[in-house]
């Protein structure tokens, strides 16, 4: 997050779109993100993790609504999100924001998605982007002819399941960095 400051998160986050208004911008690209969105599901255990959140969490998605990561991603971090109130999700895409996306590089690219996670007060918490663990042993199984599955590698079935529940564990992950940030706890008084 080298160079990220408060200010300039808040000022894009403010400026980003809603899933809704997200698909809207391109309406001839935005099906395929609506249907995964109706095709994942969270499992009971899951959703009873996401709604005992208890911390605002501000989640920026970086993407292009044209990128296949993004289209995998983003609904599965749409669903994410409607699952508690105190997950605030926006949408912006990587070419509107060229001044933030020259400090969010990953090996040396401006790859999509990029994923901010903030604190209530703009605060910088977390980067993830690109793909998730279990998508990356996924193409390290199928692109690079293998001939037995990496340990872990999934195969197509259950690839967004295990997408998602990557994605879950990165939520709960910056969520208890907040729940147990000094700084937090004391502003809440817990």
């Amino acid at each position: 997050m080298r160079g990220l400051r408060s200010t300039d998160l808040q000022d894009v986050f403010q400026n980003a779109l809603d899933w809704e208004g997200y698909l809207s911008s391109d309406p001839e690209k935005a099906p395929p993100w609506r249907t995964l969105l109706e095709d994942i599901h969270l499992d009971d255990g899951q959703t009873q993790l996401l709604t005992g959140f208890s911390r605002t969490l501000r989640v920026l998605m970086i993407s292009g609504i044209w990128c296949g990561d993004c289209v995998r991603q983003g609904p599965v971090l749409e669903l994410i999100a409607r699952s508690n109130p105190c997950i605030d999700l926006r949408f912006v895409d990587r070419d509107s924001i060229p001044e933030i996306m020259n400090r969010l590089s990953i090996n040396g690219g401006q790859r999509v998605p990029m994923v901010v996670f903030m604190a209530e007060d703009w605060e910088p918490v977390s980067v993830a982007g690109d793909r998730t663990l279990n998508y990356y042993r996924h193409m390290m199984n199928s692109k690079l002819g293998i001939s037995c599955p990496m340990p872990g590698a999934a195969t197509d079935t259950g690839m967004i399941h295990l997408m998602t529940q990557d994605w879950i564990d990165e939520f709960e992950r910056v969520h208890l960095l907040l729940r147990l940030s000094g700084r937090l706890r004391q502003i809440h008084g817990d």
